[in-house]
């Protein structure tokens, strides 16, 4: 008996039992698993996937816009349905704050007590009351040092007074580990796996030389985000690093339009409760980043242990946007018709209709996210409201230049390189914009440390599991 259970035991080890425990006769069944299929996420819909002629089949003549053409296969995705509003943009504002409040409530500098901790729910959340955003912080609640801490982050107009968020302050640290850099056989730790021509004699002295992003504040407190190279000595050398202020440039209506007088905007459009629904603007393409880095790291906290599971939240290729853009019928515009507006005269988009006349669709400028019909894929204002960041360096080639299967071309530019450099990839034009540029095929850019009053974005993330259901 004893013999007889041994045996059994050494064929389980040796994967001579199925997944039920019942003998396959040596046969390979495979490791059993529980059966995953990735739940939508929150206010995303899926891309399935799919292949489409990214470019326009006929050249628009009337403004000589010249876009690059090419077969493309692309991997399936969910995509945010509307463009991230200011509600959701000062989630991660208000996170940043609450998180500089939070450490210095332990700071002695700031009357804080090193041993003071902050109750927390389950998943690491402040659960003190003052710490809530969207409401009057109830000062009698808290004692004299709290007060000093939560001040810290708050100034008062020099000229006109009033009490408001430090906006400076407002600076978010995050990491990125590069894998496709680290996996690169030229940047392998180990010479030998550099190369598997066996007719070439390994250099074990051979020195790779990387690149890498990291920030740090300088001594005067300034941020410093820099590129630096060196040789290769471990993985760390793809860990990437960012220092990021991600409040949003609330300028940009006074400096996008001279001689208008856009002070209103400026002042209320991001702050007023009345502007939540709207897209966020004034966010550059690094804020735009820093923002998927924190959505990612929030959900991670939230899923725990099955954060192994999903895909990062990021931004989407230039090819991805405009096959979503394009919905299942690979159209010029978001809809199905070729025309802007529907016979009874209403308008597809929120676009400038006519020159000088941006009212005619019932828009002065942006308009609350998904208020118009989403297109095939579920997919709301992919054209007009707000042109959007991707994550794509522009180069006039574009898909040219890239792989036909999931295309994509990335450069992190470095502080040293020409300004020319740093520019990136925006699709879908905007309120400003006439109907030329809002069709799903058009393309346009904008450097990646400007913010604009007519540019947003929205997040993807690469499906896991794909499902044809």
């Amino acid at each position: 008996m004893l013999l007889a259970a041994c045996v059994a035991m050494v064929a389980a080890l040796c994967g001579c039992m199925g997944p039920t425990g019942a003998s396959t006769g040596g046969e390979l069944t495979g490791v059993s698993a529980v059966a995953w299929n990735e739940p939508a996420p929150y206010g995303m819909v899926l891309i399935k996937r799919g292949s489409l002629k990214i470019g326009p089949e006929k050249p628009d003549s009337l403004w000589g816009i010249s876009v690059p053409t090419k077969e493309i296969s692309v991997d399936a995705f969910w995509m945010d349905e509307t463009e991230i509003s200011n509600s959701k943009y000062k989630q991660f504002v208000f996170w940043v704050r609450d998180s500089i409040i939070r450490e210095r409530l332990a700071d002695p500098a700031y009357g804080g007590n090193e041993l003071f901790k902050i109750e927390e729910d389950e998943e690491g959340n402040p659960i003190r009351p003052y710490l809530n955003w969207n409401r009057p912080i109830p000062w009698k609640k808290a004692t004299e040092d709290e007060l000093m801490a939560i001040e810290s982050v708050f100034k008062n107009h020099p000229v006109e007074g009033y009490r408001m968020l430090d906006a400076s302050q407002m600076n978010y640290h995050y990491s990125y580990f590069d894998q496709t850099q680290a996996a690169l056989r030229k940047n392998r730790l180990n010479p030998a796996e550099r190369n598997l021509n066996t007719d070439i004699p390994v250099d074990m002295e051979e020195e790779i030389i990387i690149s890498k992003d990291t920030a740090y504040f300088d001594e005067d407190g300034q941020i410093v985000n820099e590129t630096i190279t060196r040789p290769l000595s471990s993985l760390f050398d793809f860990e990437n690093s960012y220092i990021i202020n991600i409040y949003p440039d609330t300028t940009c209506w006074v400096n996008d339009f001279q001689n208008a007088y856009n002070e209103p905007y400026m002042r209320m459009y991001f702050s007023h409760p009345g502007y939540n629904d709207y897209p966020v603007v004034g966010v550059s393409w690094e804020q735009a980043n820093a923002f998927c880095a924190w959505r990612t790291m929030f959900l991670m906290r939230g899923l725990k242990g099955a954060a192994s599971y999903v895909e990062r939240y990021r931004l989407p290729s230039e090819v991805e946007w405009e096959f979503a853009a394009r919905g299942t019928e690979g159209n010029i515009y978001p809809w199905e018709q070729e025309e802007t507006k529907s016979e009874d005269g209403c308008f597809y988009g929120n676009f400038k209709p006519d020159k000088g006349d941006y009212t005619k669709d019932g828009n002065l400028i942006t308009t609350r996210v998904g208020s118009y019909s989403p297109n095939s894929n579920g997919l709301y204002d992919m054209g007009g409201n707000v042109a959007e960041w991707t994550s794509t360096v522009y180069t006039d080639a574009g898909v040219l230049s890239m792989n036909d299967m999931n295309p994509e071309l990335r450069y992190n530019a470095a502080k040293e390189d020409p300004y020319m450099m740093k520019k990136k990839t925006v699709r879908g034009g905007s309120w400003k914009d006439v109907a030329a540029f809002i069709r799903s095929d058009a393309r346009t850019y904008e450097y990646q440390n400007v913010g604009r009053s007519y540019i947003g974005f929205r997040c993807v993330r690469t499906q896991v599991g794909y499902s044809r259901k």
